[in-house]
C-alpha cells in the first residue's frame, strides 16, 4: 500500500569529465546527481524527439556499470517458530519496466531487477472497493498452486479508496530535473518532456507546477505555475535542453524551498526527480541526503522517482530515495508508460490516501505447515516493527491495488503440543477452527502519524486452482514468470506453455494492452541468455 512510494536528491561534489560521469563500486556513494543549468536557448525548437511508444530492441548502453542489488529469496518458514509475517506494502513498478527493456534488448534481465512484488503490481486486479469509513479494503483467495499441486496458495489483495478527478485535493508539484549530458538520449530527456507533458493535460485550474533542474548549476526554469496555464508550462518543458557536466549543488534544497514556498496545507505537496540514474550528492554523505528527505516527508512534501536510460543506472539507490520520500519509484522505458503513470493512473501516482500501510500475518500451524511470502524481500518488517509507528512503511495511491501470495506447505502430521526446557508451547483449540490465517493491517491517514489497526480472519478452502478467481490465475503466471527470470529455486516444473494458460484464463488477457504485452513477454523468455546476476 509499499508498499512503493516512483523524485529528489542532495549531492556531493565528484570530480568528472565533461564527457564521462564517475562512478564507484559502493552503490550509495556515488556520484550522479547533476544539478545543472536549465540551458535553455533564446528560440527552441518545439520538437522533443520521436522516441517510439514500443522501441525496436534497444541498445543498452556502453560501457556498462549499472547497479542492481539482488536480495535473497524469501524461504519458507514454519508457523511454530515464526507464526508471524510481517511486511511493508509496495506499489512501485519499475521492476516490470526495466525487465521488459532488457527482454526487448534481447538478453535476460539481470537478477537484481527481477522484483517479484513489482512485477506483480504492474498490473490492475478486481478487488472490492473499500465502504465510505476506510481507506483502504483487504480481500482473500486460497486455492491449489499450479507449479507445485501439493501446495496451496493465499492471495491477500488490497484496493485502496477511489477518488474523483475534480474533487481531489490540489497539488503543489515541483519537477527537478536532470539536464546533465548524460540525458540527451531519445529515451532520456526527451521522454522526460514527453512525461511531463502528459501531465501538463491533467492539470487542473489549482494544481501549481514548478520546474528545477541541474547540470553544472542549478537553476529555476519554470516558477510555481497554475495549471491554468497550460502554454507558459508546456513551453517551459519543451526548451528544456541537456548539456554541460554533473556537478554537485543546491538543486534538492531549491526544490524542497519553491515546494515549501508554495505550500499547500490541504494539498498534495510533492517533488517528481527525473533522473538516468547516475547523480551525485550536494551534501556530506548519502545519509544526509536521505535525513533531508526524511525530514521533508515529515513536513509532508514528499519525493517521487522517475527513472529513464541505462548504462551508469543505479537502481537501488533511486528506490532508496523514493521509499525514504514516501512516493513511488518508476522507470519510463517509452512513451506509452509515461502514459501509464501520468494519464491512465495518475491519482495513483500522486495522491496518497493511505500513508505507512503495513501487512502482518499470522499463520494457524494446524492448518499450515510452512509458508513463504513471494517477493517483498525488501520490505520485510520485523513483528515488533508492526505496532510501531515511527517505523515507515509504504503509502497507497488512490484507487490503487496491492496483491502479496504467500505459498503454503500443508502439515503433513496432526500437530502437538512442543515441551522446552523454560516453557510450554501449547496450540490454542482456536487453531482448530476452519482459519488458515488471520490478516492484522495498519495504516494511517496521509497527515496523520497516528495509525488504526485492523483484523480480519482468513478462511480456508480447499478450491483448485482451475476454479481460482481471474486475479489468482493472473498473479500465479506473474509471478512464476518472474521466478523463472531469476532462475529460482522454487519454480517447480511449469513450462512456459503452461504459463500462458494460466495469463489467457483472465478475461482481459489478449484484449488490454498490459496484458496482451505480458503475453508477448513471456514468449521471449526461451530465447534469452542465462540469468546475470
Amino acid at each position: 500500500m509499499p508498499k512503493k512510494s516512483a523524485f529528489f536528491l542532495l549531492f556531493f561534489p565528484t570530480l568528472l569529465s565533461s564527457c564521462v560521469k564517475s562512478s564507484s563500486s559502493d552503490l550509495y556513494a556515488k556520484s550522479g546527481l547533476n544539478l545543472g543549468s536549465a540551458n535553455i536557448p533564446a528560440a527552441a525548437d518545439a520538437s522533443i524527439g520521436n522516441f517510439s511508444s514500443t522501441p525496436e530492441k534497444l541498445q543498452l548502453s556502453q560501457p556498462n556499470t549499472n547497479e542492481f542489488v539482488e536480495k535473497e529469496e524469501n524461504d519458507f518458514l514454519t508457523p511454530i517458530d515464526q507464526p508471524f509475517s510481517t511486511f511493508s506494502i509496495d506499489v512501485d513498478t519499475a521492476s516490470y519496466s526495466m525487465v521488459r527493456r532488457f527482454l526487448e534488448s534481447g538478453s535476460r534481465p539481470p537478477k537484481g531487477t527481477v522484483r517479484l512484488e513489482e512485477l506483480l503490481n504492474y498490473f490492475e486486479y478486481s478487488y472490492p472497493e473499500p465502504s465510505a469509513k476506510r481507506a483502504v479494503q483487504p480481500s482473500f483467495e486460497v486455492s491449489s498452486c499450479p507449479w507445485a499441486p501439493s501446495h496451496r496458495l493465499l492471495l491477500v489483495g488490497l484496493r485502496a479508496k477511489s477518488l474523483n478527478t475534480e474533487k481531489a485535493p490540489p497539488s503543489n508539484l515541483v519537477f527537478l530535473i536532470d539536464t546533465s549530458g548524460s540525458m540527451s538520449s531519445e529515451d532520456r530527456l526527451p521522454l522526460v518532456q514527453k512525461s511531463l507533458l502528459k501531465l501538463t493535460d491533467s492539470l487542473r485550474p489549482q494544481d501549481r507546477v514548478a520546474i528545477v533542474t541541474y547540470a553544472g548549476s542549478a537553476g529555476l526554469v519554470l516558477d510555481s505555475t497554475s495549471g491554468s496555464e497550460k502554454e507558459k508550462i508546456r513551453a517551459a518543458v519543451q526548451h528544456l535542453s541537456a548539456g554541460g557536466s554533473t556537478a554537485g549543488g543546491e538543486g534538492i534544497r531549491l526544490a524542497y524551498q519553491t515546494a515549501k514556498q508554495h505550500f499547500l496545507a490541504d494539498g498534495n505537496n510533492r517533488i517528481i526527480l527525473a533522473t538516468d540514474g547516475d547523480f551525485n550528492v550536494g551534501v556530506s554523505s548519502t545519509a544526509d541526503l536521505e535525513a533531508l528527505i526524511t525530514s521533508k516527508r515529515n513536513e509532508n512534501i514528499f519525493l517521487s522517482v522517475l527513472g529513464f536510460g541505462m548504462g551508469n543506472y543505479k537502481d537501488g539507490r533511486l528506490e532508496t530515495l523514493a521509499d525514504k520520500g514516501n512516493g513511488n519509484y518508476a522507470y519510463i522505458d517509452r512513451e506509452s508508460e509515461a502514459d501509464r503513470v501520468f494519464g491512465k493512473q495518475l491519482l495513483g501516482t500522486i495522491y496518497t490516501v493511505a500513508k505507512d500501510v503495513k501487512v502482518q500475518i499470522e499463520f494457524n500451524p494446524r492448518l499450515v505447515g510452512s509458508y513463504r511470502l513471494l517477493g517483498y524481500e525488501n520490505r520485510m518488517l520485523n513483528t515488533q516493527d508492526f505496532a510501531n509507528d515511527k517505523k515507515d512503511a509504504g503509502d497507497m495511491g488512490a484507487g490503487q491495488t496491492v496483491t502479496a501470495v504467500y505459498e503454503i506447505i500443508p502439515p503433513t502430521k496432526p500437530l502437538t503440543s512442543s515441551k522446552l526446557k523454560y516453557q510450554t508451547r501449547s496450540i490454542s483449540p482456536r487453531t482448530s477452527r476452519g482459519e488458515i490465517a488471520t490478516l492484522h493491517f495498519r495504516s494511517k491517514e496521509p497527515k496523520s502519524e497516528k495509525s488504526e489497526e485492523f483484523h480480519f480472519p482468513i478462511l480456508n478452502s480447499q478450491a483448485s486452482f482451475e476454479r481460482a478467481s481471474d486475479n489468482m490465475h493472473w498473479a500465479a503466471a506473474v509471478l512464476e514468470f518472474g521466478m523463472k527470470l531469476k532462475g529460482s529455486s522454487y519454480a517447480g516444473t511449469a513450462s512456459i506453455a503452461d504459463i500462458e494458460n494460466w495469463a489467457k484464463k483472465h478475461p482481459k488477457a489478449e484484449t488490454e494492452e498490459s496484458r496482451k504485452e505480458f503475453l508477448r513477454l513471456l514468449k521471449m523468455l526461451p530465447e534469452t541468455t542465462s540469468p546475470s546476476s
